[in-house]
């Protein structure tokens, strides 16, 4: 078979694939007037999730489940958009890893709204400017964001998913060959986490060939407007402002992950085979030894595998007072977990059960 031949095959089947997958929109604008006209939530997590692990269960094939997931999660976007037309805040600028998270959920055709703080995100969700928001949680190497926590205290909103993407960066340059670079942009935390490659090809260069700026999404703007300059970036800001990728992955640790959080108001996911849930307790006499060791065996008791908890001061009173922020595994209707939540219903409050992905 010639390489024409395989290529005319390719083409009937991309023909067949825009039939099936229009078939499949027509059946999607009909979910979207029963969803309109009843009033449901377009959006459904533990949906999504639970057609993916159907169709990666088989195991024929040469598509793997991320292949599938990258997929499926586009078309889910498109269908959604067909449905209702959704807007997404996310912590910006455009380019940010925070806007990547954002698309690997939502997809490239969403309405997205880059905001300048986390807090900015949370009230635009408040006030429905946004129907959803993407904030950052935690990464892996660096830790928790505190502002993120706070908030979550602070507000109403409810936790609707999580996303984990890897942290990759990469070196994007107009320029033609290495020695044509004068200077390189990036943020302080990115030039960190690259180390190792900037010291292997520009370890013998000044201090001021390092340009720091406000983020790495800048970096890529600033490369591509000089072509004799390069940037430490994400991959979807060399894509956004059109600047070649020379080197991909370039950062000190393939282990470097961070988690994002997507914001909601009034929504409730509806029970998966593999939840997890979050909450903010404040218990009384909190200062008494013994308090929080006994409320952490009631979790024990009921056979509730307990997942992180992290501590945040009290910001009221003279005295060092802590409430907590806590995850776990089960769904919050769950018998087992409805023992503790009405046990301590003035001390609890949940902040949303979610599809599981770490």
């Amino acid at each position: 078979m010639t390489l024409d031949d395989l290529r005319k095959n390719i083409d009937q089947i991309d023909d067949e694939l825009l039939e099936l997958l229009n078939k499949r929109m027509e059946v999607v604008k009909h979910v979207g007037e029963l969803k309109k006209h009843t009033k449901t939530v377009i959006y459904r997590p533990e949906r999504e999730k639970s057609i993916i692990d159907r169709l990666s269960g088989y195991e024929s094939g040469l598509m793997t489940r991320a292949a599938i997931e990258a997929i499926y999660l586009e078309i889910f976007a498109v269908s959604r958009n067909l449905e209702l037309p959704e807007r997404i805040a996310y912590l910006g600028p455009e380019g940010s890893f925070t806007h990547q998270a954002a698309e690997s959920r939502f997809g490239a055709m969403s309405d997205y709204l880059a905001l300048p703080s986390i807090r900015s995100v949370f009230e635009s969700v408040d006030t429905g400017r946004a129907r959803f928001g993407v904030v950052p949680i935690e990464n892996n190497l660096e830790g928790i964001v505190k502002e993120t926590i706070d908030l979550l205290n602070e507000t109403d909103l409810k936790i609707v998913a999580e996303a984990v993407i890897s942290v990759h960066f990469t070196f994007a340059t107009k320029a033609e060959k290495l020695s044509d670079i004068t200077k390189i942009y990036s943020k302080d935390i990115a030039f960190g986490q690259c180390e190792k490659f900037l010291e292997e090809y520009f370890g013998a260069k000044d201090e001021d060939f390092f340009v720091q700026v406000d983020s790495t999404s800048k970096a890529a703007k600033l490369a591509a407007q000089d072509p004799n300059s390069a940037s430490i970036c994400s991959h979807i800001a060399a894509k956004l402002f059109n600047v070649p990728i020379l080197f991909d992955n370039i950062q000190d640790s393939a282990q470097n992950r961070t988690r994002f959080f997507i914001i909601g108001k009034d929504f409730i996911n509806q029970k998966s085979d593999n939840d997890k849930t979050t909450i903010i307790a404040k218990l009384p006499d909190d200062g008494k030894p013994g308090t929080l060791v006994r409320f952490l065996q009631e979790f024990e008791n009921q056979g509730i595998n307990l997942l992180k908890i992290e501590s945040r001061p009290v910001r009221e009173g003279e005295q060092f007072n802590f409430w907590f922020l806590m995850e776990f595994d089960g769904y919050f209707l769950d018998e087992n977990v409805q023992t503790i939540m009405k046990r301590h219903s003035a001390e609890i409050k949940c902040l949303g059960s979610y599809v599981k992905i770490i």
